[in-house]
């Protein structure tokens, strides 16, 4: 369908935010032309989880499909202390009825941006890479992107800015950090150590975590594999370093022994990716004819699972507001309006319930441990934790105008 007035439109950054993107304005009817600082697009970490709003969005795209033939079906997480203690028990479907639609996919980040980056490279959309951006200019006709060594793109209508958190047209600065991340590691899945569809972590109290994901296959022809994840304070990055991978090994079986044939497959300090967290989210995601989606717009730690799932939305509703308006302006004010509430709520929700698994509080843990873990178990609670990990609160499918695409899947 045409949209009402074909614009120019340049998208920065080649993330699920930028190629899903690309995709819906480009199937609107729109002039798009994607740029990316890296030679060749890739993507970045090792799994994350499609929650039912992200698969929304893939299945508007006609792309969930294949994330379903590369993902894992997930239907709970789980998260226990060294004694086996439970302190995290979340179900994606407590009603007594089929699971339907309530469940998550987790799948290998290399998986969500093949299925993204071919589609865009079948729509035959633009991309120039290598693209080192310092800025952009604009004024009341138009909006350029400025590339460090002096390049402009061509003049467009809008610029979309989905180049994450360190984005050169943000203003984010360190001060955004959150001081725990983590190191993930992609390894081959091994079976009867957790179950396939199960999130499943171990704790020591709030400053250590292990966890383990299976998280489906890169390609369809390739392995099973597993997100393998180590809780840490950015300040004790240097000094783990120093101490060298056996002196890890050693801390990881202490916290959980059962992991061991994961822990066995890393041979070198090489195979492990430091991730860095921060919390930020701008007054507002427009700056004149610049809109920020994804990380751009806001970031958080990744304990809710909503990272991926939020930039999809922001995308979905980006294209949303733009087939209602002809005036630009009011297209882009649309979108910020269809992702206001959910992202407020998400936000929030996460800045507050982080500390409780990231942190080096030691009085978080008896207050998770032995508050908050009872209370979740008690009627409405598992169906309000139930909605939250999945991304419903807030109706955000419906702000972006794909409510009957989730209505009607299976």
């Amino acid at each position: 369908m045409s949209p009402r007035r074909r614009l120019k439109i340049v998208i920065a950054g080649c993330g699920p935010a930028g190629l899903s993107a690309a995709l819906f304005l480009h199937r609107a009817g729109h002039e798009v032309r994607l740029v990316d600082q890296l030679e060749a697009p890739k993507p970045l970490g090792a799994g994350l989880v499609l929650q039912p709003t992200g698969r929304a969005v893939l299945r508007a795209l006609g792309l969930e499909p294949q994330a379903l033939a590369l993902g894992n079906a997930l239907s709970s997480m789980k998260g226990t202390l060294a004694n086996g203690r439970v302190v995290l028990d979340v179900a994606y479907h407590t009603g007594r009825g089929p699971a339907g639609d309530n469940f998550g996919l987790a799948i290998h980040r290399g998986a969500l941006f093949g299925l993204l980056h071919r589609a865009v490279a079948a729509d035959a959309i633009p991309t120039e890479t290598g693209w080192r951006v310092a800025g952009a200019e604009q004024d009341e006709t138009g909006v350029s992107l400025v590339a460090s060594d002096g390049r402009r793109s061509d003049r467009a209508d809008v610029l979309v800015d989905a180049m994450g958190l360190r984005s050169p047209l943000s203003d984010t600065g360190q001060d955004a950090a959150l001081p725990y991340g983590a190191f993930w590691a992609t390894l081959d899945w091994v079976e009867g150590i957790t179950r396939r569809d199960m999130l499943v972590q171990r704790y020591e109290r709030c400053h250590r975590m292990a966890g383990v994901l299976n998280i489906g296959r890169e390609r369809e022809t390739g392995r099973e594999q597993a997100a393998f994840f180590w809780s840490i304070r950015n300040d004790a990055v240097g000094a783990w370093r120093e101490a060298g991978l056996d002196a890890w090994k050693r801390d990881v079986l202490a916290l959980w022994p059962e992991a061991a044939p994961y822990v066995g497959q890393i041979s070198d300090a090489g195979q492990l990716t430091y991730a860095r967290y921060a919390h930020h989210t701008p007054a507002t995601p427009l700056n004149g004819r610049i809109v920020r989606i994804g990380d751009s717009a806001h970031c958080t730690s990744p304990q809710l699972g909503q990272g991926a799932n939020m930039a999809l939305l922001d995308a979905a509703a980006l294209a949303h507001g733009l087939s209602r308006h002809t005036d630009v302006s009011a297209a882009l004010d649309a979108y910020r309006a269809a992702r206001r509430l959910h992202v407020a709520l998400y936000q929030g929700i996460s800045k507050v319930f982080t500390p409780f698994y990231q942190s080096s509080s030691r009085l978080l843990p008896p207050m998770r441990d032995f508050g908050m873990q009872p209370l979740s178990r008690i009627w409405p609670m598992p169906h309000v934790l139930g909605k939250l990990v999945r991304g419903e609160i807030g109706d955000p499918l419906g702000r972006v105008g794909l409510g009957e695409i989730f209505e009607a899947s299976p």
